[in-house]
């Protein structure tokens, strides 16, 4: 069996002297003195983070630091280490990097070995006469600045429009590395992904692609290898071995040959299902390469050369696109089942990705569990993520659709590029194909759109721009390397160039002149066959600004606020979007709570419109989940893993069982919509209330929510509050299985602006739970309109297990506070908000 030496200690990072940088020291990106010599370096890791390690950076995401840290990524950096003599009885050895961002030059003593330019894919060396047993060697890789490599291919390929002024189009690297509209420029470099020794004789295993089916109640496991030999080993005969769960199987492979093809059929596999249809098994798949001309030790004959081993999992999953009299669905179904995709943008959760832990993975993603995600989407500006990233969801029953890496950019086609972009292709497709809850390969983010709608076509005069990628090459790369799984050119795409790219009607949609342009009301004038992005943007928790940034005051436009809102004219849309239906915030307070409040109510108008016209509409991915620094954004849990109110809001958006008021053409209905496996039945109680909690006309009417399916009731006309009334709401509640106080739904006629809301009042009580948790009970004695605790303003530590809640005259809600260690009924009071209060810029201090 081969022997892996890790190298993951010893490694130095080289300063650069004082005032060099690619590009020249203007604009604040020449090096500091830094002094001379090395400093200690961590593998995997990153120039950033050994920087910040050895104090000579300040946090870039602290206040602006992030601008004195731009010379990082214009400077060339060096790694060095030494290796141990070779002492190994083995044939070969191989030097590997899994990962290497991005543009480096690999020398064993003063040999150059090679030279890499993708950060997506892995590479190996062989160093077998190089590398040998008669002392130290030293190994270096030494980096030169991504931006001079992209300078470079720019000069080579020439130029070509984009969303941002970075040239991150013509590198292999993680786009958004150069910023975003979320995001820092922080330009990394560094040994991101392990290194390691490889020493083997005779045989390894190459490449192992399994191709996981199930039909007729049997599974199918075709494992499709590629093998490497040594000299010696080349007219060896070979065996290998297969097996999935109790399943063995094993084929013979002829001497000198370099692929092999061995297939297990698994009867009655249990099947693998998203969460909220069915459970999560995963059957253990190994691969074992054997000499079968030597004795083995194993009792089965044959002495094994190489070992590869994975989780599967059996499942169907395809992609409904055929036409029909709406337009072009884009429906995923699993195992036969139609899925209303719950979905979410994932971002890499670090703008330093070697940062991210598995554990901290199996966070994130438990909370998207939580929330009722069942979709992952993996934009494309990111990376490919680590296998951990996969097997979390892989557990969890998250669907993930994985974008090949371009967004927002026209991309070269020609050399050096196009043969990076099918390397990696290949290289990612082949390593994430065991993974059950990858479900979909998406061609892009954006691109196909831009080509159309952004003047990118006249400015790229004929010149390629990435749609030879999109529908030629990555569609055949997935249909020769993994042809198990569905493959769309882009996001949004609408299947054809017969229909616009972002046509709502066909296949997938962005909706972004909503937030960009237009009120979040504007979500009610289409139904998208698909909407793969949507979003509204709100600043982070309170005390994650106060651990970002030192502002006195701080207010939404104070330095290091402004510096923390990455998007175009961000706080004017904010503002914009506030105006629509609030008086201007008295402070900043009341400003920070009303945004969240706006994101919440942004997302909840788009989401309860589109599932309420399921199965037309097949899915929703908000944009986004996660923040990968302190930012203003769209993310529903912020920089420091904090949760915004939009998060828990989506507890109830995304829950099996939904309850809405949505406007028809005929008047209002009550939209039942019903994603659970069992029928939904019961009472609707539907009634006009007045604003100090008075009944002034109720409706009790039976429904019946099929499983999987919408029930609509039609609001009698007497129970519809008049268009012009401030003082009366309409509430529905479903009664029966499956029903209680949270299957509810509030209508109001008026804007926040416009409405009557009275004075707030409420009665408050502190107890503390048996697991020393402190339950918060707020007694409503007035209307009370998004009720929020924000449990960080307690105590940096603290969180609450919800958002925000409307209560009625004499309804209560427990808030249960974790992290709080001295309970105080004024420090909670003063933490809680409401919309009332911010109408009518009252002191929440005076609210009881």
């Amino acid at each position: 069996m081969k022997d892996v030496t890790p190298i993951a200690d010893g490694w130095r990072l080289r300063l650069p002297e004082s005032g060099s940088a690619a590009g020249g020291g203007a604009g604040g990106d020449a090096a500091p003195a830094l002094g001379s010599g090395t400093v200690p370096a961590q593998v995997p890791g990153c120039v950033h983070t050994d920087l910040m390690a050895a104090g000579l950076l300040k946090d870039p995401f602290l206040d602006r630091n992030e601008t004195a840290a731009a010379w990082v990524g214009r400077a060339d950096w060096t790694y060095e280490t030494v290796l141990p003599p070779r002492a190994t009885g083995h044939e070969r050895t191989d030097l590997v990097f899994d990962g290497l961002d991005t543009a480096a030059e690999i020398r064993l003593g003063d040999t150059v070995l090679g030279a890499t330019r993708n950060m997506h894919r892995g590479y190996r060396y062989d160093v077998t006469e190089r590398y040998g047993p008669a002392g130290e060697t030293a190994l270096t890789v030494a980096f030169t600045s991504a931006y001079t490599e992209a300078e470079r291919v720019r000069a080579l390929v020439g130029d070509r429009p984009n969303s941002y002024p970075e040239p991150f189009q013509y590198i292999r690297k993680m786009a958004c590395s150069f910023g975003w509209d979320w995001g820092p420029t922080l330009v990394t470099a560094g040994i991101w992904k392990p290194a390691r020794l490889e020493h083997w004789s005779t045989a390894r295993l190459s490449g192992v692609t399994p191709l996981v089916t199930v039909a007729d109640g049997t599974g199918r496991v075709e494992a499709r290898l590629e093998i490497e030999r040594t000299a010696s080993g080349l007219n060896r005969p070979l065996t290998v071995r297969l097996r999935v769960g109790e399943t063995r199987v094993e084929a013979d492979v002829p001497a000198g040959a370099d692929r092999c093809t061995v297939t297990a059929e698994v009867p009655g596999p249990e099947l693998w299902w998203p969460h909220g249809y069915g459970a999560q098994p995963l059957y253990d798949c190994e691969v074992t390469l054997v000499d079968a001309g030597t004795e083995g030790t194993d009792g089965e004959g044959g002495v094994a050369l190489d070992h590869w081993q994975r989780r599967i999992g059996f499942r169907t999953v395809t992609l409904d696109t055929a036409p029909d009299e709406k337009g072009t669905p884009f429906t995923l179904l699993v195992n036969g089942e139609p899925i209303f995709a719950r979905g979410v943008n994932w971002i890499p959760d670090d703008v330093f990705p070697t940062r991210i832990t598995p554990d901290r993975y199996r966070r994130r993603l438990q909370q998207a569990k939580d929330a009722g995600v069942d979709l992952i989407r993996v934009w494309g500006g990111g990376i490919y993520e680590s296998d951990d990233f996969y097997d979390a969801c892989d557990e969890a029953g998250l669907l993930v659709w994985q974008d090949f890496l371009f967004a927002c950019a026209a991309y070269s086609e020609e050399q050096p590029l196009r043969s990076e972009v099918e390397a990696e292709a290949r290289e990612n497709v082949a390593r994430l194909a065991p993974h059950a809850s990858l479900v979909l390969w998406n061609g892009n983010n954006e691109n196909l759109w831009g080509f159309r709608d952004w003047d990118w076509e006249q400015d790229l005069a004929g010149a390629s721009w990435g749609e030879g990628y999109y529908l030629g090459l990555l569609p055949r790369v997935v249909a020769e390397t993994d042809p198990t799984r569905p493959y769309w050119a882009g996001s949004p795409w609408s299947g054809s160039w017969n229909h616009h790219p972002n046509d709502p009607a066909h296949g997938t949609a962005h909706s972004w002149e909503v937030w960009n342009r237009r009120d979040w009301t504007g979500y009610l004038e289409d139904v998208p066959r698909f909407v793969a992005e949507f979003g509204w943007q709100a600043p982070p928790a309170y005390a994650t600004l106060r651990r970002a940034l030192t502002d006195d005051p701080l207010t939404p436009d104070s330095p290091g606020m402004l510096h923390h809102q990455k998007a175009a004219d961000g706080n004017g849309k904010l503002d914009r979007g506030l105006a629509h239906h609030f008086p201007a915030p008295a402070d900043f307070d009341t400003w920070h709570y009303l945004t969240q409040v706006n994101q919440v109510r942004a997302i909840a108008c788009g989401i309860e419109h589109w599932r309420s016209h399921w199965p037309a509409c097949a899915g929703t991915v908000v944009w986004q989940l996660n923040d990968c620094w302190p930012v203003t954004s769209w993310a529903a849990i912020d920089g420091d893993e904090r949760e915004k109110p939009l998060y828990h809001e989506l507890k109830r958006l995304y829950a099996d069982r939904l309850l809405t008021v949505q406007e028809r053409a005929d008047g209002l209905i009550a939209a039942l919509v019903n994603q659970s496996a069992r029928d939904w039945s019961g009472t609707a109680v539907l009634r006009r209330v007045a604003v100090d909690g008075a009944v002034l006309a109720e409706a009790r009417l039976p429904f019946t929510a099929t499983a999987r399916t919408v029930a609509e009731i039609a609001v009698p006309r007497d129970l519809v509050p008049p268009g012009d009334s401030t003082k009366e709401l309409l509430t529905v509640e479903a009664e029966g299985p499956g029903g209680g106080e949270d299957v509810r739904a509030l209508w109001f006629p008026a804007r926040d602006k416009d409405f009557a809301y009275p004075a707030p009042r409420w009665d408050l009580e502190l107890a503390t739970s048996d697991g020393g948790a402190t339950e918060v009970t707020v007694t409503a004695r007035t209307l009370l309109r998004d009720l929020l605790l924000q449990a960080d303003r307690l105590d940096p530590a603290a969180h609450a297990d919800r958002g925000l809640v409307t209560l009625l005259p004499g309804e209560r809600v427990t808030i249960t506070v974790r992290g709080w260690d001295r309970p105080e009924p004024g420090a909670a009071a003063a933490a809680l908000y409401c919309v009332n209060s911010a109408v009518q810029r009252t002191d929440p201090g005076d609210e009881r």
